[in-house]
């Protein structure tokens, strides 16, 4: 049997009439950046989330920088970032001049540790940045409360996370501002590149609306420094079809999820922690652990199971990151993450003896 790591299809095909309609739609309308898709999307995802403020942008990694630079971060400033996450969430902070400084996260959830940072903070530090990784939110209580200790700002990176809910609270709502991704493959995801600003903050939103379209509100006017990041009417107007959707597709996930927590039973292999009271995890990933990675990995894709690794390589020993002088040994959780981490299939539209498959293939691995 053949599992992809991930498929498109069984939701494309459900939505192929709604999405050429919409396309149809911008095309024939004839008005493709910053229009009434735009619109209408960023107010359908900020009653998602339950946020005053959504502005659509060029991708997640643009979102990131766009929320910095409403912060004012650059030269000078440090920004806290876990040491375990996807290379966007530390080039943000390049991005603006700024410099990261790298947590460790916590093993049992692969989020930052609340606990490490304290032990990072110094005079120079400015914002720290909420990665809720693999779907689970970060302990945001926790992190918001340090935060206002030292007076810091908090971003939530929310590219892994649509729909993810903390204390029955919507992440992209817990720190001063968020920034989402719609790469194709998110929870949420465009057809092509995409992304998001959220916030509650009326001063931060101006700022944003001003930075992703050159500094401007008004034609011609340049009030600050801006750049080109504007989402544009077709991929908004995919992404507000693509969410009405998106809890049904994060129940499946969650669904799947379950089964594989209450059914995978081999113990070379260690389970993410499941959804609870205090998190509701949309299970982006699904990312076990297992000493003898490479090997599981050869395995299940020699029975034609599509795998990942979230991340192979650590950020800190990158050569985009050389320059900080952190040596292999620093930071043992993420790199033990980095050797011990892989990414199986989940996804809408799994057939259940794909889910089945992939249990009886986890639960024969050996040594």
């Amino acid at each position: 049997m053949k599992v992809p790591f991930l498929d498109f299809a069984p939701m494309h095909n459900e939505l192929h009439e709604q999405l050429v309609e919409k396309f149809n739609k911008v095309l024939d309308a004839n008005y493709f950046i910053l229009g009434r898709e735009v619109e209408e999307f960023e107010t359908k995802f900020a009653s998602f989330c339950k946020a005053k403020h959504v502005l659509g942008c060029g991708n997640g990694l643009d979102a990131l920088i766009l929320a910095l630079r409403a912060l004012e971060i650059g030269n000078g400033d440090d920004v806290i970032v876990p040491s375990n996450t996807y290379i966007a969430t530390a080039l943000a902070v390049s991005y603006v001049g700024a410099t990261p400084i790298f947590v460790e996260p916590e093993l049992a959830t692969f989020n930052i540790n609340p606990d490490e940072i304290e032990k990072k903070i110094t005079p120079k530090t400015k914002v720290i940045i909420a990665v809720h990784l693999y779907g689970r939110a970060a302990d945001m209580d926790a992190i918001n409360s340090i935060a206002k200790k030292h007076n810091l700002k908090v971003i939530e990176d929310c590219a892994q996370a649509h729909g993810a809910k903390y204390k029955g609270r919507n992440i992209g709502t817990l720190g001063d501002i968020a920034g989402f991704s719609f790469y194709p493959g998110k929870n949420l995801g465009a057809l092509g590149d995409a992304g998001a600003v959220v916030t509650n903050d009326d001063e931060l939103a101006h700022k944003v609306s001003m930075l992703r379209n050159y500094g401007s509100q008004i034609k011609y006017v340049h009030e600050v420094k801006g750049t080109n990041s504007r989402l544009d009417e077709f991929q908004a107007g995919f992404l507000s079809v693509k969410l009405q959707n998106l809890e049904k597709w994060n129940a499946e996930r969650d669904r799947i999820a379950n089964i594989y927590i209450n059914e995978i039973k081999n113990p070379l292999i260690t389970l993410p922690q499941p959804s609870n009271g205090e998190y509701k995890n949309v299970w982006h990933i699904f990312a076990v652990l297992c000493d003898k990675r490479n090997e599981l990995e050869k395995f299940l894709n020699e029975n034609g199971i599509g795998t990942n690794k979230h991340y192979p390589t650590p950020m800190h020993l990158q050569g985009a990151y050389k320059d900080l002088g952190i040596k292999r040994g620093e930071l043992p959780i993420a790199e033990k993450i980095s050797a011990c981490e892989l990414s199986i299939p989940i996804y809408y539209g799994m057939m259940e003896e794909q889910v089945n498959y992939i249990i009886e293939k986890l639960n024969c691995f050996e040594e």
